[in-house]
């Protein structure tokens, strides 16, 4: 047997810690695209949302017009809160506008001011009267109310 010799050994040897600095590629994709991601998928949902409300409020509008149970002042009283419903819907400011700003907000969306110069002037006042004026053309009211609905994109 032969001697045995003694080798020079050396102590182990670990390798050094890993930083967490720079981030590997992965950490830096997901910090970049997740807020992306999630800016896109709220303004798809947003936009979803608005379409179903409007499609929501032209249904009522027709099962309004329909409705035979209502009286025309009942009706218009009826396309009042169906209009506050959907601006406040859209603009949270508009729920508190009256008289003639509410006009002027409902203009906004039209070219010819019929809210305000038109038949519409008759949303601000017939909800609190007793009768409803003669010279009120509902089915004119009905028509003005779905382009109203049509015009907010």
């Amino acid at each position: 047997m032969p001697p045995v010799q003694d080798l020079p050994l050396r102590d182990i040897h670990l390798p050094e810690a890993i930083s967490w600095f720079p981030p590997a590629l992965g950490w830096w994709l997901l910090i970049i695209f997740v807020p992306i991601i999630s800016y896109f998928l709220i303004a798809l949902l947003q936009k979803i949302f608005k379409k179903t409300a409007l499609k929501e409020a032209q249904k009522l509008l027709q099962q309004l017009q329909h409705n035979d149970a209502l009286s025309p002042l009942e009706k218009v009283s009826e396309l009042s809160v169906l209009l506050r419903r959907v601006s406040i819907s859209r603009d949270e400011k508009s729920g508190g506008l009256t008289g003639r700003a509410w006009l002027d907000y409902l203009d906004s969306t039209l070219k010819d001011a019929p809210f305000k110069n038109g038949i519409g002037r008759c949303l601000v006042d017939a909800p609190y009267q007793k009768e409803l004026p003669a010279d009120v053309d509902l089915s004119a009211l009905f028509a003005l109310i779905q382009r109203w609905l049509k015009a907010q994109k």
